[in-house]
């Protein structure tokens, strides 16, 4: 193993390419040792996958390819999720290698976006993710006297699976909190006494907030750590704060995918996520320009390659998140790129209203600024030939006012904001659905 010591003193991290690199080395790793990590591994993912998988090989237009530099790598066409979508009635994505009786693990993306896709895993792919979630955990600050809730259901959307097996190889002990109404997960959280809570950031702010309703703060609890993922929120400053408050514990973000992986961990600050490039290739493309609406000049959509996982080979995937990649490792304990503001919206999320464009996510960013919110939905409603927004609100205090004029001021439109009953807008513990279309 390299002299931790030693690399770090003189920068000497060719060493790095044996591949015998641990996490802390990887993560301190200069740029250039980072590209010939992922070039070895992406080699070797392509002199596995090419030979055998047909969407690669009519994809890229041939059986075999071996890369001098990283930098070809942009020169192969990239893949989008309806390139994958199968009209089979099983509904397994076109882009895997093997025979379906070499798979072990079976999940379906949450459909979010149309029919749901079929993901599978073999034995040696699920490995990889669990592998690369202690990144993750690394970057929680989570070890073996951790007990970990996992608030949700159990079914075939990957949601927190991954991160199951991850914390048991840890050595964690793992406390399930499927098939249970929230009321249920308060009490178990009383006498199981968790110090981390697992959950998508709107559902651990239900939790909180019916745990503070009936008298059971979580604040009081034994969590010290909410982890969110599977929206964006836990690097939104307002969603954040809020858990901050609620559960008087740390927040960590975290990105990850069912047809990607687990790709990436909160910043120590809270304001940005990390792609661990040591399992990923991580590209930027330019987005395209609307006459309709100005973005960021330095926004991109993401781009991704998995270099573990050859089963379900992710190879130059447009993701559609859009991100903010910075390379100043100044504010970070990791040389890993740096997103800033996590992820910024998606490509096809994203509204021009009155020529104005505008992300779900920044819409969230202002409700939650207003304590009082418990829910909201989003409606995108015809008016003419455009479209119109307006905002249903479950709020213990009618703030519907206030809200207008607090989203005229930061988002510069005037959104049409509605209280509805409380209750009425139910939540989530997978992925909020809260955009409806009319």
């Amino acid at each position: 193993m390299v002299d931790v010591a030693g690399l770090l003193e003189t920068g000497a991290d060719e060493t790095l390419n044996s591949l015998t690199y641990t996490r802390y080395e990887v993560q301190r790793a200069s740029r250039e040792s980072l590209k010939k990590i992922q070039l070895e591994k992406l080699n070797r993912m392509l002199e596995v996958v090419l030979p055998v998988n047909r969407y690669y090989q009519e994809h890229f237009g041939c059986r075999h390819l071996q890369l001098n530099s990283i930098d070809e790598w942009d020169q192969l066409p990239v893949s989008q999720k309806s390139d994958w979508l199968s009209d089979e009635l099983d509904g397994v994505a076109i882009h895997h290698s093997f025979e379906t009786s070499s798979y072990r693990r079976y999940h379906r993306t949450s459909g979010t976006k149309g029919r749901p896709m079929v993901i599978l895993d073999t034995e040696e792919d699920w490995n990889w993710w669990t592998n690369t979630w202690q990144y993750v955990l690394d970057a929680c600050s989570i070890d073996a006297k951790d007990r970990i809730f996992m608030a949700f259901s159990f079914g075939p959307f990957i949601g927190f699976w991954s991160a199951h097996d991850a914390c048991l190889r840890r050595g964690c002990m793992v406390i399930p909190g499927g098939g249970m109404s929230t009321i249920a997960r308060i009490d178990l959280i009383d006498v199981a006494k968790p110090t981390v809570l697992f959950g998508t950031p709107s559902y651990a702010l239900h939790l909180a907030q019916e745990a503070l309703a009936r008298g059971k703060p979580l604040s009081n609890s034994s969590i010290k750590k909410v982890f969110v993922a599977g929206e964006p929120g836990g690097s939104i400053p307002s969603v954040r704060k809020n858990l901050e408050e609620l559960y008087q514990s740390e927040v960590i973000d975290h990105a990850g995918a069912t047809e990607i992986g687990p790709w990436g961990f909160g910043s120590r600050d809270g304001k940005a996520i990390h792609i661990i490039e040591s399992e990923f290739i991580a590209e930027y493309l330019p987005i395209e320009k609307n006459q309709d609406y100005q973005l960021n000049p330095e926004w991109r959509e993401l781009v991704l390659t998995s270099l573990g996982r050859t089963g379900a080979p992710v190879l130059r995937y447009r993701t559609g998140d859009i991100v903010h990649p910075v390379w100043d490792a100044s504010n970070s304990e990791t040389n890993f790129v740096r997103l800033e503001g996590g992820i910024l919206g998606r490509a096809d999320d994203m509204f021009v209203i009155r020529g104005v464009n505008v992300f779900p996510s920044s819409i969230e960013a202002v409700v939650r600024e207003f304590d009082a919110v418990r829910e909201f939905r989003i409606m995108l409603v015809k008016n003419g030939s455009l479209d119109d927004l307006r905002l249903n609100i479950e709020s213990t205090t009618d703030v519907s006012k206030a809200l207008e004029e607090s989203l005229q001021v930061q988002l510069g439109l005037r959104i049409p904001v509605e209280l509805v009953p409380l209750g009425s807008l139910p939540p989530t513990e997978g992925k909020s659905r809260r955009i409806v279309r009319s």
